[in-house]
């Protein structure tokens, strides 16, 4: 029987909506208008599609599946029993796939109804269910807005959809909640053409205005989730800027208004404070001669007609008035009601430069500086994103910050902004668009911004010093990537203070800095594609997504040099990881695979001896001569230009012995004495060993295996239990968590040591052939283990790592951090709350200069005690 009842009937009807969201992420791409969020591994029906139906604009999210390929061995599972791994505290599943936003003109409405019908977004992931048991083909979609209520007759004639009337003002305040409370780099400042990214305590968010300016302005006061009111709103909004500047200049979109503001010059139509003091300020109230006195005020005084005004400063005088006016009125209320925090979201603003400096501008004015206005990264679909998160047990209230990642891959093909959807998902389509842009000798406008002019006039509280670029295509959604919501990541527990913790040790806003890594970046990019497509075969396939890998990486790197902050938070370890993404996206997924290989064969040859000539040295020097050996081995990093020259001048056994013989002490940052002090005691004072050590190892070959895993069984000797942690994705030669028990068995085959504790930590029972199932119950060893980092970069950011490698970090004494990536590009300054040991040779000579005073190939050897 087919209900066609009331909304509250509707809503009673509407099924549990079953969310997973294990192993998550969450992926984005600047051609894609507008960011999705990644949710992988969904295993119920759930309803597709949320929509907010503004008078203006339909706002879209919208979910597709995504398959998760991760599996559970059995080394896995014992390591997980024996650190203890928490089990899943939900008691239902977490969401897994994407959101998706999309939006679109209402007065082209049957553009979204078609988009619907053409990704069969109608279908709702299947019939909906009522609780008496009887079904209807109608799908219940949940809709925000009061187009809800106006075009729902509409969406069920022509698509079969039941819109699911949720309250706009609640969708609002919980999309906007959810976003500033879960991902990092959501809020920022913009004044004078400056972003800066603010990072909310979520302890600290409420209270907080959102002012939400879409065709009107309503400001809300926001006192917790669920909890807000509607305080105040202005009828001149989005819809008045739209609607008089199509009246005034004939413009057929929004956007289009917006670019032609670019190049207006406000003081031809608005009476300036100078105006009317002859180009003088007016001192004594503090109004410079720049202060706008009237908006349009010369119109008055001029004999002109509309003809005889350029539309271009109709347009900018026009989005200066009504930015004023918002961000006065905004002000206002939060000093009524001693709001601190002013949130500014809806499509108006839409990331176009000017409209946030004019609203920063008037904020700044009116409060003398006291207060700041912030703006959303998300802004246009917080009612969306509200209404999807309306259906029941979505599986993201809790989600934290520290279980976002923000990923750019270059995936949909749009030039203009003019085409809507998610980014292409077949690598053939991925290809030829980046390899037509070649052929026509199309510039890619979607990550690359077009060339900046200078500043243009603009009247204002104090003219804005707004770079001023010609608006891209793309100018009418932010710059934010897809999210990948990933439940398994924490905070690393050993943090000395996880809210100061900053992983960057290079600044890269100094514009210099970055200059100089993009040119790093680029030089060892033919090098880089060589390599990945040797490691397919070096087949035509793998050339023509080499080639598209190139052209798409570049782009990102030229978008990212004309604006930083396009992506979020620009850092060293964040570039790094971009590349590898673009490398993923391409299917390169292991670009140094047959290196790693050869590497790690020619190294396990020459263990025995290495190990040999350990174990004849005394305790002292046998313990220099392991820091040595990684601090020698070290050397061996494919991301350094140095040594890839290097490479080409011998073996590299020939390589690790001559490293390890210019092993002078001492060393450019040189703590030896202090750590061995703490392994080996002084006289007769002989401290207890460290429980459990976290070896965070680097590259493939020497690195691991004549480097660590000495240092390794060195400390499985003294009765530490090791932790071998290693990345979860390939990046550049670093070993991974999937590849170390391999290089484990064969290192066990010639020493008793590890393969006891390797035995003892479940490491021998995937790795090697082996009739065990489990490991020895009745081994004295200590145990050697291996886990994941959950990271897919040459550098680790401490505020998100794998729960594995958390929970093993609940026992943990001894930290040793390896590599220029992990120990010196990120985590130098970092401080834990046990002991930590820092190794790693300089590969880099403007690093060696800036940041330690020395040269290539100095080695630091940094020891901090617990805090």
């Amino acid at each position: 029987m087919a209900h066609t009842g009331s909304s509250s009937m509707h809503r009673s009807s509407s099924r549990p909506q079953l969310l997973d969201l294990s192993k998550a992420e969450i992926q984005g791409n600047v051609e894609e208008k507008y960011p999705s969020i990644l949710l992988p591994n969904q295993s119920h029906d759930i309803s597709y599609l949320a929509l907010d139906i503004g008078g203006s604009l339909i706002k879209l999210v919208y979910f597709s599946r995504h398959q998760d390929q991760s599996t559970n061995d059995k080394r896995m599972r014992n390591v997980k029993n024996r650190l203890g791994f928490p089990s899943n505290r939900r008691s239902y599943p977490i969401l897994g796939g994407r959101l998706h936003f999309v939006k679109f003109e209402t007065r082209k409405i049957s553009e979204c109804l078609d988009f619907i019908y053409s990704k069969k977004l109608h279908f709702g992931g299947g019939e909906s269910r009522y609780s008496d048991g009887s079904t209807e083909l109608n799908a219940i979609v949940k809709a925000t807005g009061g187009g809800a209520h106006k075009f729902a007759d509409l969406f069920k004639e022509r698509l079969g959809l039941v819109l699911d009337k949720e309250d706009e003002m609640s969708c609002l305040v919980a999309g906007a909640n959810f976003l500033l409370k879960a991902i990092r780099h959501e809020a920022f400042t913009h004044m004078e053409g400056q972003k800066e990214f603010v990072q909310i305590d979520p302890n600290d968010l409420f209270p907080y205005l959102l002012v939400n300016i879409g065709s009107g302005v309503s400001m809300i006061k926001v006192d917790g989730d669920g909890k807000f009111e509607r305080i105040s709103g202005t009828n001149v909004g989005g819809g008045t800027y739209w609607g008089l500047g199509r009246l005034l200049t004939k413009c057929e979109s929004f956007d289009e208004l917006l670019e032609l503001s670019q190049k207006g010059d406000n003081r031809n139509t608005d009476m300036l404070v100078g105006d009317i003091y002859g180009g003088m300020d007016y001192a004594k109230i503090g109004l410079s001669a720049s202060t706008i006195a009237s908006s349009f005020g010369k119109a008055t005084s001029e004999k002109k007609g509309l003809e005889d005004y350029r539309p271009e400063d109709i347009s900018l005088s026009l989005l200066r008035m009504i930015s004023y006016n918002i961000a006065q009125i905004a002000y206002l209320n939060a000093l009524r009601f001693g709001l601190k925090r002013i949130f500014f979201g809806g499509f108006f603003i839409r990331g176009h430069a000017y409209t946030m400096d004019a609203i920063s501008f008037a904020i700044h004015f009116w409060s003398n500086g006291a207060a700041q206005a912030m703006f959303l990264r998300h802004e246009g679909f917080l009612g969306a994103l509200g209404a999807f998160m309306s259906y029941e047990k979505h599986g993201l209230d809790d989600l934290m910050v520290h279980q976002l990642v923000e990923r750019f891959p270059m995936g949909a093909p749009y030039t203009g902004g003019n085409i809507h959807g998610p980014p292409l998902r077949d690598l053939n389509e991925k290809i030829s668009w980046m390899e037509k842009f070649l052929q026509k000798g199309t510039e890619i406008t979607a990550p690359v911004p077009m060339t900046r002019p200078g500043t243009t006039g603009l009247g204002g509280f104090e003219v804005p010093l707004s770079k001023g670029s010609i608006l891209r295509s793309d100018a009418s959604a932010l710059n934010v990537g897809v999210l990948h919501l990933v439940p398994t990541l924490e905070v690393f527990p050993l943090l000395a203070d996880p809210k100061m913790y900053e992983p960057n040790t290079l600044d890269l806003s100094d514009h210099s800095e970055l200059e100089y890594w993009f040119k790093i970046l680029s030089e060892n990019l033919p090098d880089l594609v060589a390599k990945a497509v040797a490691s397919e075969g070096g087949t035509d396939d793998a050339k023509r997504r080499g080639d598209a890998f190139a052209r798409a990486f570049s782009a990102h790197l030229t978008r990212l040099m004309e604006e930083p902050a396009a992506y979020g938070k620009l850092g060293l370890a964040r570039l790094l990881e971009m590349r590898e993404e673009c490398l993923r996206e391409f299917h390169f997924f292991d670009a140094y695979i047959s290196i790693k290989q050869r590497e790690n064969e020619a190294s396990i040859a020459v263990l025995p001896d290495l190990l040999m000539e350990l174990d004849s040295l005394d305790e002292e020097t046998r313990l220099l001569t392991l820091i040595e050996g990684v601090l020698a081995a070290n050397i061996f990093d494919w991301g350094s230009r140095a040594c890839v020259d290097l490479y080409n001048k011998g073996t590299i056994i020939e390589i690790y012995r001559m490293s390890r013989n210019k092993m002078q002490r001492p060393w450019r940052v040189d703590d030896f004495d202090v750590f061995k002090e703490r392994i080996l005691g002084t006289g007769d004072k002989k401290p207890p060993p460290h429980r459990r050590a976290l070896l965070f190892v680097d590259n493939s070959g020497a690195d691991i295996v004549l480097g660590m895993l000495p240092l390794a069984r060195e400390l499985l000797r003294r009765g530490t239990e090791v932790v071998l942690v290693a990345n979860s994705l390939p990046a550049l030669n670093d070993v991974t968590a999937m590849e170390l028990p391999d290089i484990v068995a064969e290192a066990a085959k010639h020493c008793d040591i590890l393969r006891r504790a390797a035995e003892s930590g479940g490491l021998l029972v995937d790795a090697m052939s082996t009739t065990l199932d489990s490991p020895r119950e009745n081994s004295s060893s200590v145990p050697l283990m291996v886990v994941e980092n959950g990271c897919g970069s040459p550098c680790i950011d401490f505020r998100q790592v794998s729960s594995e490698l958390a929970a093993a970090a609940k026992d943990a004494d001894l930290i040793i951090l390896e590599g220029m990536g992990r120990a010196l590009h990120t985590n130098l300054n970092a401080r834990f709350k046990c002991d930590a040991l820092k190794l790693a040779m300089v590969k880099n000579q403007r690093f060696a200069e800036k940041l330690i005073k020395g040269n290539i190939y100095d080695c630091i050897c940094k020891y901090e005690p617990a805090n």
